[in-house]
């Protein structure tokens, strides 16, 4: 006779792995590359995203991300967020690593990258730079889904790089309970934090097609273990498995080994992100990155101003070497004459050497060109001595189209400003100059409401 037996009660695949965290060395494995559903260790890979984007400077624990319709329907567990309402990344945060809670999971995704599938191709591509060469992610909470499959040890390299990338962070996973902006959350990992000795974390992970799942890591001394199991039958099997796991690690491991940290990843970003290089003149975080995707798509040519005259092409020798390419050229000139780009790239080409886009200046005004800085625009402030930073660039190019852009995107409170470069030993600063100081505060708070990171400069910087 043949006893059929539906899905909804088959046990799921059985994998695991068992890895000494201080040399990567693999201590036990069974079925550790079968690609299974991960549940909720998916959240593993959200949060190790969002601390990457946070530590680049794209986003901050305090930025307010609000939340969407989808992210609010979200089945449990969930922290209870209300369409519309905004709530700070760090709540989110702490919500995901701790309740697991699928409405946070997905508010964090679109709140960085927009949308969830944007969010999850960045996921697949961090976890491509992890060396997770198993895994494919296809939404950020880990909820069943075609094609959205992980290993046993995938997510064990993962609890690695989690706790030696993101140390600052790591005390997130050990929390019994935590506050979580609307509400007190409990960890779903309590019961084994409270029963073994020396456990920390990391992550569990339940839904119907995966089974009890779980990334576990302890120490004892000077010894670090990271144990994964996928496929248990319950919370409490799998409990049992996990820590039978870690005591076969604590036995087999060495009392004593070399602490081989795993090489952090290059910084994967967004979809909609430009890299910048670090600027050692701003806050901690800031400079290192803007996102466009709150920016215009289209930049339409402003009017010129009453009585303005056309520009003149103003002939210069390169600086150090570095011609801008026609396209900046062409689009510092359509953002102030109505000149078309056909002409002004036939003027540049035939110009024996690059040209500068200048506006006439005013009569009581006078353009000014010192290296080290390149002044792309005739001030307009007067007296005014202050400015705002939106970020250091490996290369003047690249500070001269952020810029622009910027310029183009936020033209209310930028207008009458001076774009400058300023090279400096680790790159080229874009700043905004010759403004007041509210002026400069307002400038910097707009832009920051678009998730571009920036700075107010003050006269003696």
């Amino acid at each position: 006779m043949v006893v059929i037996v539906p899905a909804s009660v088959r046990a799921a695949p059985y994998a695991a792995m068992v890895m000494d965290a201080r040399t990567g060395e693999v201590l036990h494995s069974r079925n550790a590359d079968t690609r299974l559903h991960p549940a909720s260790l998916t959240k593993m890979m959200t949060l190790y995203v969002v601390f990457q984007a946070v530590e680049q400077g794209e986003i901050t624990m305090d930025t307010k991300i609000k939340v969407s319709k989808k992210a609010a329907a979200e089945v449990p567990s969930k922290l209870g967020l209300k369409a519309g309402s905004s709530i700070k990344l760090r709540y989110l945060v702490r919500a995901s690593a701790v309740k697991s809670a699928n409405d946070a999971a997905t508010a964090i995704a679109e709140g960085i990258s927009g949308s969830e599938a944007a969010f999850a191709r960045r996921m697949n591509r961090t976890a491509k730079a992890l060396g997770m060469t198993r895994s494919t992610f296809k939404n950020a909470h880990g909820l069943t889904e075609s094609g959205h499959l992980s290993t046993a040890r995938d997510m064990t390299i993962l609890g690695r790089h989690l706790f030696y990338d993101f140390p600052q962070y790591y005390n997130l996973f050990s929390r019994t309970s935590t506050h979580a902006g609307i509400a007190d959350v409990r960890n779903t990992n309590r019961r084994l934090l409270a029963a073994y000795k020396g456990a920390d974390g990391i992550k569990t992970g339940y839904t119907r097609a995966a089974g009890f799942n779980l990334v576990s890591s302890a120490q004892r001394g000077d010894e670090r273990i990271i144990a994964t199991v996928f496929g248990g039958k319950s919370t409490a099997s799998r409990n049992a498995k996990v820590a039978e796991l870690l005591d076969l690690g604590f036995r087999r491991a060495p009392s004593r080994a070399p602490v081989r940290k795993p090489t952090k990843p290059s910084y994967v970003p967004g979809d909609d992100a430009i890299i910048v290089a670090g600027n050692q003149d701003a806050p901690q975080g800031a400079g290192k990155i803007i996102r466009l995707s709150g920016a215009v798509k289209t930049s339409y040519r402003p009017k010129m101003r009453p009585g303005t005259a056309a520009p003149v092409l103003v002939a210069q020798a390169p600086v150090a070497s570095t011609v801008l390419p026609d396209d900046i050229q062409t689009a510092l000139v359509a953002a102030q004459t109505n000149e078309t780009a056909t002409a002004v790239a036939a003027a540049v080409a035939s110009a024996a050497i690059a040209p500068t886009v200048r506006p006439e200046a005013r009569p009581t005004q006078v353009a000014l060109v010192q290296e080290p800085e390149v002044v792309t625009r005739v001030s307009t402030s007067g007296g005014r001595h202050w400015g705002v930073n939106i970020g250091r660039y490996p290369s003047r190019y690249k500070a001269e189209k952020v810029l622009l852009q910027t310029a183009l995107a936020e033209m209310s409170s930028l207008d009458g400003s001076l774009r400058k470069v300023v090279r400096r030993p680790t790159g080229f600063d874009a700043n905004f100059m010759g403004m007041t100081r509210e002026s400069a505060d307002l400038a910097c708070r707009r832009l920051q409401s678009r998730n571009v990171t920036c700075f107010m400069v003050g006269p003696q910087s």
